[in-house]
């Protein structure tokens, strides 16, 4: 029988660069998901954390493309705004340094005339 240390390696440079969604961000997001789903607009949504990107992609279906993906690229935050929306097709829908003003793009899309 073969006995294994477990050492604690300190965090490798790469898990370190990678950008992530904080709470006080995801907050918001998650409040305008869950009113999209409820206006059965949304069904799912997924999260990628990589190295220089932050990304929720939002979806009609599982199985689809993602109708719109909210992008948090620090790099960007002294010159376009560190937050996107971006469409389906690929254009930038908005962009900019508040999350909420940024997200308000999406959020017209919930208010609709009633017949």
């Amino acid at each position: 029988m073969n006995m294994h240390t477990v050492t604690n390696l300190p965090p490798s440079r790469a898990a370190q660069d990678v950008i992530h969604f904080h709470r006080t961000e995801l907050g918001p997001i998650m409040s305008l998901y869950g009113r999209m789903v409820a206006a059965g607009e949304w069904r799912d949504y997924g999260i990628s954390a990589l190295k220089d990107v932050a990304v929720f992609c939002v979806f009609r279906r599982t199985a689809e493309h993602a109708l719109y993906r909210i992008e948090k690229r620090p790099k960007l935050a002294s010159k376009q705004g560190m937050y996107a929306i971006i469409g389906m097709d690929g254009r930038v829908l908005k962009r900019g340094q508040d999350l909420k003003a940024v997200l308000r793009v999406l959020e017209r899309k919930l208010i609709r005339s009633v017949d």
